[in-house]
């Protein structure tokens, strides 16, 4: 949360400076520097479903970014290579279906244990330029992952994405008998493409945001 919160005011300001540096560190006082949220990535059938955990008490009032919030839900049907997603945007539910990400991914030799699998770790592009890290095993043999993050010779158990401050890590891995209409594609909210989408972020703010605010904004409601 403090690079985020100085990558935030950076982007509005050219730099931390001011009445800005005094809000970091009032900020950095009272406020953990990790922010934690949970969720469930559902799977079955070559399916996944990502679902965020509603936080049982809301978040304390100042500072918030939407890279620091989980803003969708996410099915993925690897059989058609199919996604939909919900984002919630400004108070406002968005329904996007698409085909899965592409992600151009670099295997290593690199491993660790994550949630009693043992995983190797890949390096990926993805929005063409931004970097990940990725830790998957073959033990569970779909190529799914967390939000849209998939592509991998197994299912992803932890993603990060350096750069923006963010990782996706699996605490948990429990078997269990899934009906069938547990993983179904979520359908609540205004239908809309990726042009749609984008617009509306840009005139978020009243339209009067700098390039720098809407490419942070881009980033996160578009990862």
């Amino acid at each position: 949360m403090y690079a985020l919160m100085k990558k935030t005011y950076a982007a509005n300001t050219g730099g931390p400076t001011g009445i800005f540096q005094t809000l970091i560190e009032q900020y950095q006082k009272t406020n953990p520097q990790f922010k934690v949220l949970k969720s469930t990535l559902t799977f079955a059938d070559n399916k996944t479903l990502f679902t965020p955990i509603v936080p049982d008490v809301p978040p304390a009032p100042g500072f918030n970014s939407p890279m620091s919030d989980q803003l969708n839900t996410v099915y993925t049907d690897l059989n058609t290579q199919t996604s939909t997603l919900v984002k919630n945007i400004a108070d406002a539910s968005f329904v996007m279906k698409d085909s899965v990400r592409k992600i151009v991914w670099k295997i290593t030799n690199e491993t660790r244990d994550i949630a009693g699998f043992s995983c190797r770790r890949a390096n990926g592009l993805v929005l063409d330029s931004i970097y990940i890290v990725a830790f998957y095993t073959v033990k569970i043999p779909l190529s799914g992952g967390p939000e849209s993050f998939n592509g991998l010779p197994g299912m992803i158990l932890e993603v990060a994405v350096p750069n923006e401050h963010v990782t996706w890590l699996a605490t948990k891995v429990t078997g269990m008998d899934i009906p069938a209409p547990t993983i179904a594609p979520p359908k609540k909210g205004k239908v809309v493409n990726n042009k749609q989408l984008v617009e509306f972020i840009k005139g978020l703010n009243g339209g009067r945001a700098e390039k720098a605010q809407i490419d942070l904004m881009m980033k996160a409601y578009l990862l």
